[in-house]
C-alpha cells in the first residue's frame, strides 16, 4: 500500500539545520520528529557529511530533514564537511539556525548566506535547560541578528510544538500548488501519455516522471490513456474524440507532433517538469542562445541522475548528436551528473539541464540563479528538443 511515506525525496520540503559543532542539531532532529532519526553524541563534529532524514510530520506533510556538520568545524578535513553543508544549503526550503548561547558569529555569517539565498530562517536556542536564564540569553541573540529566538531543549522536549507551529508558517509560497499539469488540465479532460518504453526504461517499470505525472492526473479526475510511440495512430484513431492534451517523452517530440490532432495540445514530460521544478520563462529565453552556437561553442548538459551511460541515452547521446548535426563536430560538450555542478559557469555558452525529477525545485532554482548571475543562458532537455526540431512556439508549457 503506498502512503505518504512513498513521497520521493525530491518533491518533499527540505529543512536544513545549521549550527556550531554539539549545538544539540541531531537531537533537536530526533525531538522534533520523535525518533531517534540521528547520530547524537557528546563529542564534537560527531556529524560528518549532511543526513538526509525523510519524515511525516503532522501539519508538515512529507518533509526532509537535514543534519549538518558544525558550522565551527576545524582542519582540512573540517573545511570539506563545511563545504558539504555548502552543498546542503542549496537543498534548504526552510532552515533552522540553531545556537546553545549568545556568542553567535558564525551563525551571523551563515544567516547572511541564508538570506542571500532567500531561504526562510529561524533561529532556535537549543539547551535552554543547560542556561541559567534562557530568556536573557533570547534577548541577547534577538539584539545581534534581529529575530526572537525560539527556545528549545531538545533533552525534555521544551519548545518543539513551537518550532513546528514556526516551520508550518514559514513553509514556501503556493508556487508548487499548480503541481505539474495543474495549470493545463481541467477536471473529465481526456489526455494522452506518449511513452516509449526503450532502453531508458526500467524492465517493468515507467520512468518517475511519467509516474508522477500520471497519479497526478488521476488525482485530478483527468480520463488518462497511454501508448508507445508506435501506437499513437491506432489510439488516435480508437478515441471517440481527440484528446484535449497529449503529453510525450522529448525525445519523439516531433514524431508526434506531426500525427497529433489540430485540436490537441502537446507537451512532454522534461518541459512539465522544466516549469515544476525550475524556471520556465528562464529556460524558454535560454533556449534563445542555440540560435547563436557554433562548432566552437561549449555546452554544458546537466543530469540529476547518476546511472551508467546507455547507448540511447538522452542526454549523453541523443541531445550532444542533435547539437553536432546542426553546429558542427566541433562543438565542446562537457557533462555533469548528480550534485556535480560547476561553480564557475562562465566558460559556457549555453547549459542544457534535465527535467530534475530526482532534484527538489529550491536546488533546481538555485542552480539556475547561479547561471543567471554569472549571465549564461540555460534551458532544460525538453525545451531544447523543441527548439531544435522548430516546434518549441507550438507546445504548452
Amino acid at each position: 500500500m503506498n502512503t505518504l511515506q512513498d513521497t520521493p525525496r525530491a518533491n518533499r520540503i527540505h529543512i536544513g539545520l545549521f549550527g556550531k559543532r554539539n549545538s544539540g542539531k541531531s537531537s533537536l532532529i530526533n525531538a522534533l520528529t520523535g525518533q531517534e532519526a540521528a547520530l547524537v553524541s557528546e563529542v564534537a563534529g560527531t556529524t560528518t557529511d549532511p543526513v538526509y532524514k525523510p519524515m511525516e510530520i503532522h501539519g508538515l506533510g512529507p518533509c526532509v530533514f537535514i543534519d549538518t556538520a558544525g558550522l565551527d568545524d576545524e582542519g582540512d578535513l573540517g573545511a570539506l564537511r563545511i563545504r558539504q553543508t555548502l552543498k546542503a544549503m542549496e537543498r534548504t526550503d526552510i532552515a533552522l539556525l540553531v545556537c546553545r548561547d549568545e556568542q553567535i558569529g558564525p551563525e551571523m555569517e551563515w544567516a547572511g548566506q541564508l538570506k542571500e539565498k532567500n531561504i526562510p530562517t529561524i533561529w532556535v536556542l537549543n539547551q535552554a535547560d543547560k542556561l541559567e536564564d534562557p530568556l536573557a540569553t533570547a534577548r541577547a541573540i534577538e539584539k545581534k541578528c534581529g529575530q526572537v529566538p525560539l527556545i528549545a531543549s531538545a533533552l525534555n522536549r521544551q519548545g518543539m510544538d513551537d518550532i513546528l507551529r514556526t516551520l508550518v508558517h514559514k513553509l514556501p509560497d503556493a508556487s508548487m500548488e499548480k503541481g505539474i499539469v495543474g495549470h493545463l488540465v481541467n477536471e473529465g479532460d481526456t489526455v494522452l501519455l506518449v511513452m516509449p518504453q526503450d532502453i531508458q526504461a526500467p524492465k517493468g517499470r515507467l520512468i518517475l516522471p511519467q509516474v508522477q505525472t500520471l497519479r497526478e492526473l488521476l488525482d485530478r479526475k483527468c480520463l488518462v490513456m497511454s501508448c508507445t510511440t508506435d501506437k499513437l495512430p491506432q489510439m488516435l484513431e480508437a478515441l471517440a474524440r481527440p484528446p484535449k492534451l497529449i503529453i510525450t517523452d522529448s525525445q519523439v517530440f516531433g514524431t508526434v507532433y506531426a500525427r497529433k490532432p489540430e485540436t490537441s495540445r502537446l507537451t512532454s514530460f522534461s518541459v512539465l517538469f522544466a516549469q515544476y521544478k525550475g524556471d520556465i520563462d528562464y529556460y524558454i529565453q535560454g533556449a534563445r542562445a542555440l540560435s547563436a552556437l557554433t562548432e566552437k561553442s561549449r555546452i554544458l548538459i546537466a543530469e540529476a541522475c547518476t546511472h551508467a551511460p546507455l547507448s540511447e541515452d538522452i542526454g549523453r547521446v541523443k541531445i550532444p548528436n542533435m547539437l553536432r548535426k546542426r553546429f558542427g563536430q566541433g562543438i565542446q560538450i562537457d557533462m555533469v551528473s548528480g550534485t556535480d555542478f560547476p561553480e564557475d559557469l562562465t566558460p559556457y555558452d549555453l547549459i542544457i539541464h534535465c527535467g530534475a525529477c530526482m532534484f527538489n525545485r529550491k536546488y533546481v532554482l538555485n542552480r539556475i540563479e547561479a547561471a543567471r548571475k554569472q549571465q549564461v543562458p540555460m534551458t532544460n532537455y525538453g525545451v531544447t528538443i523543441a527548439c531544435l526540431q522548430g516546434i518549441l512556439d507550438k507546445i504548452d508549457y
